[in-house]
């Protein structure tokens, strides 16, 4: 039998429990085939593929991500206020998004993840000023390669319903609940393998109604889809809750049926220790987003603490107008830093941060059989990472931890479904050059930065 590829003279970290120092990984019909070491022979390939001694993982999962927001990034009219003052400044710019806009983001924001090691993202598009952006997201997904978790966000409550946004990026229940049903219909794969996917997630507690939260809940049931929101992320949250509904926005998320083993959520900075204990029991996830967290300074979940209480944690991009970047290596890595910071030196390792990033994001998304490991049978995604020579020099005994401390890693190439998509640091999409004026063009209309 000859295989599709075979990637050899690799450091392959296979899954948490299973490291190979110097072997071989073969690939068929976008699966991982076999896996050896040198000392054994492999199959014979169609193409190989040589790591030259670099460290192969799976490819990495972002649990949370705002795709559209690269259209505004680094806006400097917003980049030193609070989360409520950056999220009031920027929905009107992106009221303007439309179908081309939506397609062009998600194009450079997946391209982008590629180029950082990420092999599967979620995407949380929640503002729809007008119809078909999400089905404009999959299109990109598809033309690329690229395995994607479209959600299906939402928002009801504008400025004059004491929202945030304004009227023109929210709808109506019905509105979102039919386009929900429709989107689930026509792109849901649930079959083994899929490289699309839909979950339902409207935008935050503070930001839908309390019968669409529920509505979501019983729709999810229905499909046997993902829930996902933004929870417990700012002490205004929190206040927000307390006002309207008389509770926490944990309370308030039991109480809307959320807290469930479909549910993983973004941030949760702020619970209580009983509350994670409580989600954590229900099977809950959550995503931590350390960099975007950092950069609006509002605090970051901690998680390690709760990966010790049982709730499986992930790592999320956020926003590309918060974090400003798409690179789950960077995540990783601040992940690592601001872990030890916080809780000492010996509170967490590269390799706990790598796991948030393979197996961690596989459990938000409720995949966990087949992405965020390299076992035999799993999809074949998978990075192998490129690092300067200066960089490495001196590291010799732990590419694991070298990977996130000496850095700065890319991906040198990077396989999604058996595919090479970035090959010598680069990306293989011939259209990219297109995209990027073309998107360089929507940027600046949406800042008004063209008359």
């Amino acid at each position: 039998m000859i295989v599709d590829l075979l990637v050899r003279d690799a450091y392959i970290y296979v899954d948490r429990d299973w490291e190979v120092d110097g072997g071989w990984i073969a690939i068929e019909n976008g699966r991982v085939h076999s896996i050896g070491k040198t000392s054994q022979e492999p199959p014979p390939a169609a193409r190989t593929i040589s790591a030259r001694g670099r460290l192969v993982t799976p490819g990495l999962i972002n649990a949370h991500h705002h795709m559209y927001q690269n259209l505004t990034r680094s806006y400097a009219p917003v980049t030193n206020g609070s989360l409520f003052e950056w999220l009031t400044g920027l929905y009107p710019l992106w009221a303007k998004l439309d179908e081309e806009s939506l397609y062009l983001s998600t194009f450079v924001a997946m391209t982008e993840l590629l180029m950082g090691g990420c092999t599967t993202s979620m995407d949380h598009m929640y503002v729809h000023p007008k119809p078909g952006l999400i089905d404009a997201q999959i299109k990109a997904g598809t033309d690329i390669g690229f395995r994607f978790y479209a959600t299906r966000g939402s928002m009801t409550r504008s400025v004059e319903d004491g929202g945030l946004p304004p009227a023109s990026v929210v709808q109506t229940e019905e509105e979102i609940l039919a386009d929900s049903i429709r989107l689930v219909e026509r792109y849901h794969d649930a079959s083994p393998g899929a490289m699309t996917r839909v979950a339902l997630a409207p935008c935050s507690l503070f930001s839908v109604t309390e019968r669409l939260m529920s509505e979501t809940a019983r729709l999810a049931d229905r499909y046997d889809l993902r829930l996902h929101t933004h929870l417990a992320e700012d002490p205004d949250e929190d206040d927000y809750c307390a006002r309207v509904y008389g509770c926490t926005p944990t309370e308030y998320f039991e109480r809307v049926g959320w807290a469930s083993k479909r549910s993983w959520v973004a941030h949760y900075i702020y619970p209580s220790h009983d509350e994670i204990g409580r989600l954590a029991q229900a099977g809950v996830c959550a995503t931590q987003c350390p960099c975007s967290n950092m950069l609006i300074g509002g605090g970051s979940a901690d998680a390690m603490a709760l990966r010790a209480r049982g709730m499986p944690v992930g790592l999320g991009c956020d926003g590309s107008a918060s974090t400003d970047h798409a690179s789950l290596w960077l995540e990783a890595r601040t992940a690592l830093l601001l872990g030890r910071y916080r809780n000492g030196p010996r509170s967490m390792t590269a390799r706990d941060a790598l796991e948030m990033a393979t197996r961690g994001g596989a459990a938000c998304l409720g995949w966990e059989d087949e992405i965020g490991h390299l076992r035999p049978g799993a999809c074949a995604d998978l990075v192998i990472w490129k690092m300067s020579d200066v960089a490495l020099a001196g590291a010799h005994t732990d590419p694991v931890e070298a990977w996130l401390r000496c850095g700065p890693a890319v991906a040198g190439t990077t396989i999604v479904n058996g595919k090479v998509l970035v090959e010598d640091g680069e990306p293989v999409m011939p259209q990219l050059g297109d995209v990027l004026t073309r998107h360089a063009r929507h940027a600046r209309r949406i800042q008004c930065l063209e008359a």
